[in-house]
Parts: C-alpha cells; sequence; structure tokens
C-alpha cells in the first residue's frame, strides 16, 4: 500500500512538472513572436474570432437560405448578406495568415510580411465583392446563390 501512494505522488509530481514544462514554452513561443496589425493569427482572440465565424457561418447560412424568400427580401436579405461578406473575408484572411504563419517560413522568412499583405488585400477585395453581391436588389448572396442551381430564363 505504501509503495502504490509513493508510486502515484511520483507520478503525480511528473505531470504537475510537465505542465509547467509546457505552459512556459508555450508563453515563450508566444512573446518571441512578432507582432503585426497584418497578422490576424497572433493571439487567442484571433483563434477565438476564427472558430466563433466558422460556428456561425455553418449556422445561420443554411437557416437563411432556407428561409422563403418573402420572408428574407429587403433589408433583412441586405443585412444577412452585409454580415456574410464580413464573416467570410475576415475568416479566409485569418486562416490565410495562419497558411503564411506555417508554410510561407518554409520557403523564405523574408516572404511573411509580403504573404500577410497579399491576405489583407485579398480579404478586403473578398470583402468589396461580396458586399457588391449583397447589397445587389436582385436577392443578394442569397439569389446569387440560388442562381447556380436554377435555369436561365429565356428572354
Amino acid at each position: 500500500m505504501l509503495r502504490t501512494s509513493t508510486t502515484s505522488t511520483v507520478c503525480r509530481k511528473a505531470v504537475t512538472i510537465a505542465r509547467r514544462n509546457l505552459s512556459s514554452n508555450a508563453s515563450s513561443s508566444t512573446t518571441t513572436r512578432q507582432s503585426s496589425a497584418l497578422a490576424g493569427d497572433t493571439g487567442r482572440k484571433a483563434t477565438h474570432l476564427h472558430h466563433a465565424m466558422t460556428s456561425f457561418l455553418a449556422i445561420a447560412a443554411p437557416i437563411v437560405m432556407f428561409t422563403p424568400d418573402s420572408y428574407t427580401d429587403g433589408m433583412i436579405n441586405k443585412g444577412f448578406g452585409m454580415l456574410v461578406a464580413t464573416t467570410v473575408s475576415a475568416h479566409s484572411w485569418i486562416g490565410m495568415n495562419y497558411v503564411a504563419t506555417d508554410y510561407v517560413p518554409k520557403v523564405s522568412k523574408a516572404l511573411v510580411g509580403p504573404a500577410r499583405v497579399f491576405n489583407a488585400a485579398l480579404g478586403l477585395v473578398t470583402f468589396v465583392g461580396l458586399s457588391k453581391i449583397a447589397l445587389n436588389d436582385k436577392g443578394g448572396i442569397k439569389g446569387a446563390i440560388k442562381g447556380l442551381w436554377r435555369p436561365q430564363q429565356k428572354e
């Protein structure tokens, strides 16, 4: 019995030491990383925001898409479209920054900055394009997506 309690005490101490080492390594790696206004993937807030946007898109998009047009025409459709435009462009910007952080340094560390600028520009272009579609009076984003499956009308 004495041997078991000694073994469990040693195991608990080893786990405590391992946890301390992991937390100190994690904090030291995040403090050495350079922060930038273009770095959308730094910190817990960015990760939390990225996951929240993914959840929002996964839940809200099907609800709005399957709601009858008579309920969503007008401001609801335009508001949802702008929300989708903002969420998709921010989601892609943060996600592409994760790609830039993980894979661009394997090619060249000097390309990380230009990759982040490219990602920000791509996010901006995505936002502008989706916003234009969202504010279109012919159904917005919902109408554009539905149009992919509708046959073309003959004039």
